[in-house]
């Protein structure tokens, strides 16, 4: 894979990662654009000890633009957009609207200078990978050879993120469907580098550690085995991944995808696991859109270890979500979900892998 690295109008860094044979990326952005004014930063709730970011500027970020004017498709003469090229296979850009910033300017301090709710500048970085060109696409259309340059790409940004100075935790997802929240409906993903480990990984870890500590193994080694063993919440089974609906699901739609391996992070994986990776996930997105008949809006976050600490304890996987729970039905969370973080399912986990296999 080629990797060339130009810069937007305003500084911004654009990366394309192209498969061989692709034109030389020389194409230049000719907006006139005003320098970015990330101006985040992040507070510590002194009640949960989590970290939460406030990021007012991303008020006027880009929201649900006509086809005609998509900022993640290719320039076009007399439309320039985020990508200044004619074409592209997958490119990574910093975000215009981040939520995290390397050039977030502050110091710490604590709100209203009582030392009791810690402030900080939310240094970090967010970029948008753009998995195709085709403004129509969605990543259960892809090839499994464009899956294989977008896990290149997650690697690749992975390590870079990883390497920075204050960043602790790198996460790329991908948010698919206005019933998500998505504004821009270009395939597209996003990639945070966190300044703190986030609470779910926070949690996991806690959790690892001690599992680890009592029975000596891994306790998503165990879950994986009993998934495998059992296979009643199994939804796809390859040569080195395997995905399960969880056997705690807590959305009508979610299945995890599970390397056999333990590895930290995507830049630990192999070729082979790589490509099988690729061929697992298409397999369950195309269920996925299967099964109400309809593109299935989704969330799909990778759980990486922390980039810093405790990284032995991580074990990669994906995780994927949908607030679908019928063709015409989203499941809203309710008071005991939304305030007191206690899930209530409508369908059991077994009910839920069934239902996806059968619509493979």
């Amino acid at each position: 894979m080629t990797r060339t690295v130009r810069h937007l109008a305003d500084g911004r860094e654009i990366i394309y990662f192209d498969r061989p044979g692709a034109p030389e990326r020389v194409a230049e952005d000719t907006r006139d654009l005003p320098p970015v004014a990330a101006a985040s930063e992040i507070r510590l709730d002194p009640l949960t000890r989590e970290w939460v970011a406030m990021a007012a500027h991303r008020q006027t970020r880009t929201y649900k633009p006509p086809a005609d004017l998509c900022p993640l498709c290719p320039s076009k003469p007399g439309k320039p957009s985020e990508i200044p090229e004619s074409s592209y296979d997958v490119v990574v850009f910093e975000n215009r609207f981040p939520s995290f910033s390397e050039n977030v300017i502050g110091e710490s301090s604590t709100v209203d200078g009582l030392g009791l709710v810690p402030i900080a500048p939310g240094r970090g970085r967010c970029e948008v990978v753009c998995f195709t060109s085709d403004h129509d696409g969605s990543f259960a259309g892809l090839t499994s050879k464009q899956v294989r340059a977008v896990v290149d790409t997650w690697a690749d940004r992975t390590e870079a993120l990883s390497a920075l100075d204050g960043v602790e935790q790198v996460f790329p997802f991908e948010n698919r469907g206005e019933e998500i929240g998505v504004t821009l409906h270009h395939p597209h993903g996003q990639i945070y580098g966190y300044p703190f480990v986030t609470p779910r990984t926070s949690r996991m870890i806690d959790v690892a550690r001690d599992y680890q500590a009592e029975h000596g193994r891994p306790v998503m080694g165990d879950v994986l085995a009993a998934e495998r063993k059992s296979g009643s919440r199994v939804v796809v089974a390859g040569e080195h991944w395997t995905a399960f609906v969880p056997p705690a699901a807590r959305w009508p739609v979610q299945v995890q995808l599970v390397p056999h391996r333990q590895v930290p992070d995507i830049p630990a994986l192999t070729e082979a696991e790589r490509d099988d990776f690729a061929d697992v996930y298409l397999r369950v997105l195309r269920r996925c859109d299967a099964l109400f008949g309809r593109p299935l809006p989704y969330i799909a976050a990778w759980h990486q270890a922390p980039a810093k600490r405790d990284r032995e304890l991580g074990w990669l996987h994906l995780e994927l979500f949908s607030v679908l729970r019928a063709k015409d039905k989203l499941k809203y969370l309710a008071g005991s979900e939304s305030g007191m973080a206690v899930w209530v399912n409508d369908a059991t986990p077994e009910q839920i892998a069934e239902k996806l296999r059968a619509a493979g």
